[in-house]
């Protein structure tokens, strides 16, 4: 029975559509990639009405989700974004 559920599990990664879990979107070689001048990836991490998505739909680690709060809150004061949508 285990080996059955084992190939059913490997048959499921090609599937996509699940982000594999421990992989951040956002580090490269180790390095979180998050600026608050980079608007165009921003305004996608957050919703109209201005709120932040959480880490599992941004798919971000706790790390960058941390900086992705500070980059948010830098590119609002310096009015880069808005800090509620329209």
């Amino acid at each position: 029975m285990r080996e059955r559920n084992n190939d059913k599990n490997e048959d499921r990664e090609g599937m996509g559509g699940f982000r594999t879990p421990g992989k951040c979107r956002f580090m490269k070689d180790g390095v979180c990639q998050v600026d608050y001048k980079d608007t165009r990836i921003l305004v996608k991490l957050v919703t109209p009405q201005g709120k932040l998505f959480s880490r599992k739909r941004s798919g971000a680690c706790a790390y960058c989700q941390r900086k992705i709060q500070v980059a948010v809150k830098r590119a609002r004061l310096l009015a880069l974004l808005p800090f509620v949508g329209r």
